[in-house]
């Protein structure tokens, strides 16, 4: 016959044990609200490491742009208030007119980005992997690279004309250069054991650049990218500042043609303001989460924001 002291300390322990059983699961049922909302506030704490230190510098930058105003160091027509800029901006978002500004520069600024990709990829290929093309091709990328683009404009009316053609050519000779050497770059950087491995499995010349050598070369393809589209960007409002003609439309080049022509130094100071949106717009949009992802992709995220 069992002893009732054990008969009651099994008791206990079972019941201790049950307890114990039921407060882990309620433990179990309250840890994935707890982790959410630690989640929830790491998020937005990201978000404003973000997003807070650009704002700040904005706002210091008008309050001493306000500051410099209101001491009148330079006459109103030299400086102008941030207030008039924002009246000028608030005016163009009303009308509707500021919608147009964007479309005709962004769309030539995209399919002219678009078609230096088209040359540029293959020449950079090129350059990359034949040694006569490197030495013969390759120095004179470099130095259209290092030419400015609106050195070209000139040229470029003479031979198209005031029309689309020329503002498109300005692009590419500012874009392509730099695309590819941005591809060369990081082809340049592929450990040379990748590709070997590649054809000692059987890799193909073509498939090896298609699954070996442009994958591997990407983090330093994406630097040449971004560096790319700011210079179609910069070529492009070259192009739209020096060739003007009401058969071209009015994009935000010609904007600020138009505002150096009237002297009025709070639309040229709202042309640029636009400019440099769009363009620090786009790459914020586009080439930074795109550069993220692949960096983030190869564990390399502390290389970036």
């Amino acid at each position: 016959m069992p002893r009732p002291d054990l008969t009651l300390d099994s008791a206990y322990s079972s019941a201790y044990s049950d307890s114990a059983a039921v407060e882990a699961g309620l433990d179990a049922l309250d840890a994935p609200t707890g982790e959410q909302d630690q989640s929830a506030r790491d998020r937005w704490v990201r978000i404003a490491g973000k997003v807070l230190p650009p704002v700040l510098v904005i706002v210091l930058l008008i309050l001493v742009w306000q500051g410099l105003w209101a001491a009148a160091f330079w006459p109103e027509f030299k400086l102008p208030a941030p207030s008039a800029v924002g009246a000028e901006i608030w005016q163009l978002i009303t009308s509707g007119e500021i919608l147009g500004l964007f479309w005709v520069s962004v769309h030539r600024a995209v399919i002219g980005f678009a078609i230096s990709l088209l040359i540029a990829i293959p020449l950079g290929l090129a350059i990359a992997n034949i040694q006569l093309v490197r030495r013969g091709v390759g120095p004179l990328v470099s130095g259209l690279q290092s030419l400015p683009s609106v050195a070209w404009v000139p040229a470029a009316v003479l031979w198209f004309g005031l029309n689309d053609r020329a503002i498109y050519w300005v692009v590419l000779l500012g874009a392509v250069p730099s695309i590819a050497n941005g591809l060369v770059s990081g082809l340049d950087q592929v450990p040379p054991i990748l590709p070997r491995v590649g054809k000692v499995l059987g890799a193909g010349r073509i498939s090896g650049i298609r699954h070996i050598l442009l994958p591997a070369a990407l983090p330093g393809f994406l630097g040449g990218l971004k560096q790319g589209w700011a210079f179609s960007w910069r070529s492009l409002m070259a192009a739209e500042l020096i060739a003007t003609s009401p058969e071209l439309g009015e994009g935000l080049g010609q904007y600020l043609h138009n505002a150096m022509s009237l002297s009025d130094i709070s639309l040229v100071f709202t042309g640029v303001l636009l400019i440099f949106i769009v363009g620090v717009g786009i790459e914020l949009a586009i080439f930074r989460p795109l550069e993220n992802s692949v960096l983030k992709s190869r564990g390399l995220t502390g290389s970036t924001t």
